[in-house]
Formats: C-alpha cells, sequence, structure tokens
C-alpha cells in the first residue's frame, strides 16, 4: 500500500514517560513486561505474550511462545482440556538469540482433530522451577473430503499511526474473528508497520481523540533487530490478538511495510528518518524478526532462507503462500516489454508453476500479498504492485502473471482462486478473457479483505490489461479513515466437504457479511 505516513514521530522522551509505560502494561494485562529486561528479572518463567500455532497440517502444527528470560520450552498435548493424559513434546532452549522466542513442532497427531496443548516454561538451571502453563487450541487438517474447511483472512495491522486503541477496545476485529472459530487464518501481510510510527493522542476530524499504546519501538521507524522485533512485540499486546492466537492457527505471509513502504531488493533509501539507507539491510533484520514471531514462515533451502510455500490443508485445499516482495524488480512505470524477473521472480514462477500442476486438492487458494488488476502507485510514475494502469496487452510485471494464468489455462489447472489484502478496502473482482487485452486465460476470481487494524483508503482503480470487473466494493471515501470511523474488514472461505462447493463472504467488523458468492469446483475459470 502506497501512503504518507499521516503523523510525525513523537520525542523518544514522551514515549518513555510513566504513562505510556503504564498503558503498554495495562494492554499486557498488567504484567508490566512491555520492556523489561529478561535476564534482570526473578522468579520462575512467564509466558505473558501468549500462544500462537502456525502452519498446521493434518498431523503436525507448529507451537510458539515468547519468555521472559532463558527458558526451557516443553509443550503437552492432549485430546481434551482436562490433559488427563498428555504427550510431552520437548523443544528449544529460548534465549536473546532470538529475542527469547522459540517454535516446537508437533508431530503424529490425529487427523481433523481438536488438539490441546499448554506450553510449560523451566528454568534452565532446574528444571523443577517452571512458570504458569500457557494453553491453547488448535484443530488439525482433514485427512477425508467430505469433512469441510472454514477459514478467514486480511492483513494490515497497526498502520497508518491507527496503534492500540484501549479505550475502543483494541484491535476488536480479532474477537469477531475467533468467535467465528475458523479452521486457520490466513493473514495477508503488512503484520507490523515498522515504518510507521505513532503519537499518543491523534485529533480525529470530527474532534474526538485517538489514544494509542505507546512503547519506546513505535516512537521512531524500525532500523534495528531490536526495533523489529519491538514491533512484532507491539501487536501482542493487544488481548484480542492473544485470545485469537491461542485458538486460531496461521499462515502468515509479509509484504513491504514489515520493512519499509514499498520497497524492493536493491533500493537506497531517500528518507531523513532513517540512518541506514540500505533497504537490503533493513529487509534481513526484519525477516529474521519475522521468522522469530510467526511459526512456519521461513522455510530453509540449502542457506536461503524462503517465505513462499505451499501448505496443504486436506484433499479439499492447497494454500500456495507467495512473496511477492523478496524477489520483485525495481519499482517503475511498468512499461517493459521484456520482464523476466517480474513481481515473483523466475524461481519461484517457476516453483509455483511446478506445485499448481502436482497439486490435486479441489482448490488452490493462491494466497498473494498484493492485488493483480488493481493500480497501486508509487509516487508519481513508478508503480508498486503488478497493474500500472495501461490497459493494453501485458507489460512490465504483467508480462509474468500473463505467463502464470496462461500455464493454469493450458495446463487445465481447476479450481484456482486469488485472496489478498494490502490497499486498505474490501472487494470482489472477477477477471475473464472477453473483457481483456491479454486473452489467452480462463476465468478466475480475486478477493480482497482488509485492513484489520489500520487506515481505511479509497477504492483503487482497475486496469483492464487481464479484464476485471468490480463485482463489490466497500471502501471510504477519503484517505487514511481511522478504525473510529470505518469498520475494519475481514474475509472468510467456507469449502463444502460434501459438494465442494466454494463460499466467499467478506465482512465487515460489527458482524455485517456485505458479499457473499459461491464458486463451484472443477472447473479451470469460474
Amino acid at each position: 500500500m502506497s501512503e504518507p505516513v499521516p503523523v510525525p514521530s513523537p520525542a523518544r522522551r514522551q514515549v518513555l514517560r510513566g504513562s505510556l509505560a503504564a498503558s503498554a502494561a495495562l494492554a499486557l494485562g498488567g504484567t508490566g513486561l512491555a520492556s523489561a529486561p529478561a535476564f534482570a528479572l526473578s522468579g520462575r518463567p512467564r509466558a505473558a505474550w501468549g500462544v500462537q500455532t502456525g502452519d498446521v497440517t493434518a498431523h503436525s502444527g507448529l507451537v510458539w511462545v515468547r519468555a521472559d528470560r532463558p527458558a526451557r520450552m516443553i509443550v503437552e498435548t492432549s485430546a481434551t482440556d482436562s490433559f488427563r493424559r498428555v504427550r510431552r513434546h520437548h523443544g528449544p532452549l529460548l534465549g536473546a538469540g532470538t529475542d527469547f522466542t522459540g517454535t516446537t513442532a508437533l508431530h503424529g497427531l490425529p487427523a481433523g482433530e481438536q488438539i490441546h496443548y499448554r506450553v510449560v516454561l523451566s528454568d534452565p538451571d532446574d528444571p523443577r522451577r517452571t512458570g504458569e502453563p500457557v494453553a491453547g487450541t488448535f484443530r488439525t487438517a482433514p485427512e477425508r473430503r467430505r469433512d469441510g474447511i472454514r477459514f478467514l483472512w486480511s492483513g494490515d495491522i497497526a498502520g497508518q499511526g491507527w496503534g492500540i486503541n484501549p479505550e475502543i477496545g483494541g484491535y476488536r476485529a480479532y474477537e469477531e474473528m475467533r468467535r467465528l472459530d475458523p479452521d486457520f487464518f490466513l493473514c495477508s501481510g503488512d503484520t507490523i508497520y515498522a515504518d510507521g510510527p505513532l503519537q499518543e493522542r491523534v485529533t480525529l476530524p470530527d474532534g474526538r481523540i485517538w489514544r494509542n499504546v505507546m512503547t519506546a519501538e513505535k516512537a521512531k521507524v524500525a532500523e534495528t533487530l531490536d526495533e523489529y522485533r519491538g514491533n512484532f512485540r507491539y501487536n501482542l499486546l493487544d488481548r484480542h490478538v492473544r485470545a485469537f492466537n491461542a485458538q486460531v492457527p496461521s499462515v502468515v505471509q509479509w509484504d513491504d511495510h514489515e520493512v519499509r513502504n514499498n520497497w524492493y531488493p536493491g533500493q537506497i533509501l531517500d528518507d531523513a528518518r532513517y540512518g541506514e539507507k540500505n533497504v537490503d539491510v533493513l529487509a534481513a533484520r526484519a525477516a529474521r524478526a519475522f521468522g522469530e514471531y510467526f511459526p512456519g514462515t521461513l522455510r530453509a533451502r540449502g542457506t536461503e532462507r524462503r517465505m513462499y510455500r505451499v501448505v496443504r490443508y486436506g484433499p479439499l485445499l492447497d494454500v500456495f503462500v507467495l512473496d511477492m516482495r523478496s524477489y520483485r524488480n525495481a519499482n517503475s512505470p511498468g512499461r517493459q516489454a521484456d520482464d523476466t524477473t517480474g513481481i515473483l521472480g523466475a524461481e519461484q514462477l517457476a516453483w509455483l508453476k511446478r506445485e499448481l500442476s502436482r497439486s490435486r486438492a479441489v482448490w488452490k487458494v493462491l494466497a498473494a500479498d498484493m492485488p493483480l488488476g488493481l493500480v497501486v502507485p508509487d509516487g508519481a510514475a513508478n508503480f508498486e504492485a503488478v497493474a500500472q494502469g495501461d490497459p493494453g496487452a501485458p507489460l512490465g510485471r504483467e508480462l509474468q502473471i500473463a505467463e502464470l494464468l496462461r500455464f493454469v489455462k493450458h495446463r487445465r489447472i481447476t479450481g484456482t482462486l486469488w485472496l489478498t489484502a494490502d490497499v486498505h478496502h474490501t472487494s470482489a473482482q472477477h477477471y475473464a478473457p472477453e473483457r481483456a487485452a491479454f486473452q489467452d486465460f480462463a476465468p478466475f476470481w480475486e478477493f480482497v479483505s482488509g485492513p484489520l487494524a489500520a487506515g481505511g483508503f479509497p477504492a483503487s482503480r482497475l486496469d483492464g490489461t487481464f479484464g476485471p470487473e468490480r463485482v463489490f466494493v466497500r471502501a471510504p471515501e477519503r484517505a487514511n479513515v481511522s478504525p473510529m470511523e470505518s469498520p475494519q474488514y475481514f474475509g472468510e472461505v467456507d469449502i463444502d466437504g460434501d459438494g465442494g462447493e466454494l463460499t466467499v463472504r467478506l465482512r465487515a467488523e460489527g458482524g455485517t457479511v456485505l458479499f457473499t458468492t459461491v464458486l463451484q469446483p472443477g472447473r479451470v475459470g469460474q
């Protein structure tokens, strides 16, 4: 999302005032652990940041925790919340090298079952000294087709100056999502706003005051590893986020604001707020913090730690998690007649083709961190996403998407749809060759949701190259509308286990279903 930072950064002295530190402690339920040095604490290890699970499959899952000091991580699983019979999984030693975070892999789980777990942290020097267990639960993926699947998606959290506001209940949309009890949550990027400092108070156009919970790391743009880590910790101050994480597994990808607005590899910044101008240095630090705070987000492949992957969720669903940030070329006017790098990079595109052709799932969700046919500018002349506003034949990054869409059609790959966030409004686009300048593809849908806890923006204009028709849109009329003025958005996908139909619902905070459509299985296009 290309947008200005709407508020100036407050002075660091202001952030460290006692009242602001107290606000952060209050958001943590009075634990007072917002910025305390981990190894200066006494007593037993604590896990005040909650627990979360990631990339759950039929027989496995990853459990995450953060300790307040060095600790050994132990996970106990059970078929019931009574924990009368438990299986113990020994995890890593949590230390300063990972900001006291750690992940434990669970294997040999029963498919399609509710798993109850609790994380126990023990003193490394005295295993008998353990902290209070922190409990969570999740459902494993089904092995049988007749077991349906329901998941949610959204993105864009703590952006444009709108952080955790206790006076409105914090990140309220997380509680609505938790009550829907989905099988998992697809977080479509902009999980933090490392480039978006917060102010303690923001005056809204109608005179009301927005009040943010503040921490030191949210007072300036993130540059150091510790500052990036602090941005990820910030969202965990919200009690709704912690309750949601303890109940709903996540599949997480990143976009630009985990590092800096509209970044691309090799970029050198012209931004006075940054002492470190090399985006590649910043991105490496951000990626390390991202991998520490979300389980299952970075996969080892030789010496590379890559984010793109397939999450296989039983016979009904494969989720192809894309990385449209790390391998892209530089943002430009997008008029190149030959572009092999594009937005995915050549290697990721080859991987995606290969994995799509191998997939036997009824539905194949392409989890994109940016939309295809919505124009997202980067300044006056350049473009940030795929589309560049020229409705003619594919140019620039559109060439790579055209190649992918052609591949899907000619290989007769059925059941593909695109889900994304990024543009801070919610919409449904249907793409069809009869409306397009490029016509060698099968029809498909793209659904957009978000923001989940950020500023709302007007609807993006469409690029006609792939023939999008905007079937539905809900967006504010002006830029950067606060969550006090406009509802937040998330989407819901429900796959019927008997007939295989896939239902998409675009939802608004407050319980409103804005738009619904049903897609039929077994088709190359819809």
